[in-house]
């Protein structure tokens, strides 16, 4: 089925492009969010990444799968869309980020707040990982990795989140 609305759009076909569109928008834009952290971002980002999709779309190695392709494109235009909003981030996002940064002991962090304080090196291979169900190689040439500098980053992430939620790092005998 992918393969074919995929030939349709080389084709020029704008209905299987909006059928692609219709089946990808939703998860497009929920990764784009705990991505960017911000709903305005993550529309940008999803919006810009389907542009790319459609104009690039000849570039697509039909031999491979292309879910992975996309979401190398999403992640691409979210890390865009971050490194030009960062530049003009209002004093009250500021603020929060800060909050969120300096972790008191007495606050009790829920997954996502835990998720969403690590650094992008560390969430978004989770991200990949745990929300999208990809395997390590599949994130590791998505993000173009080396597999073990992925899995170290897999594994630290991991212990930062349990940190962040109160739990004892692997290992330890408390």
């Amino acid at each position: 089925m992918e393969q074919e609305t995929l030939s349709r759009i080389l084709q020029g076909d704008r209905e299987a492009f909006r059928s692609l569109y219709d089946e990808y928008f939703d998860y497009a834009l929920r990764t784009a969010k705990l991505v960017t952290k911000n709903g305005e971002w993550a529309k940008d980002a999803v919006q810009e990444t389907f542009l790319r999709v459609y104009r690039n779309i000849w570039q697509y190695d039909s031999g491979k799968p292309f879910k992975p392709w996309f979401y190398c494109i999403l992640l691409r235009e979210c890390y865009r869309v971050m490194e030009r909003e960062k530049k003009v981030m209002p004093f009250g996002e500021q603020l929060e980020r800060i909050a969120v940064e300096q972790k008191l002991p007495d606050v009790r962090l829920d997954i996502y707040d835990a998720l969403q304080s690590l650094h992008d090196m560390y969430r978004i291979p989770l991200i990949l990982k745990y929300l999208h169900d990809y395997s390590e190689r599949e994130i590791a040439d998505i993000l173009e990795l080396n597999v073990n500098t992925l899995k170290s980053r897999l594994f630290k992430g991991r212990e930062k989140i349990r940190e962040c939620l109160g739990g004892n790092s692997y290992g330890s005998k408390a």
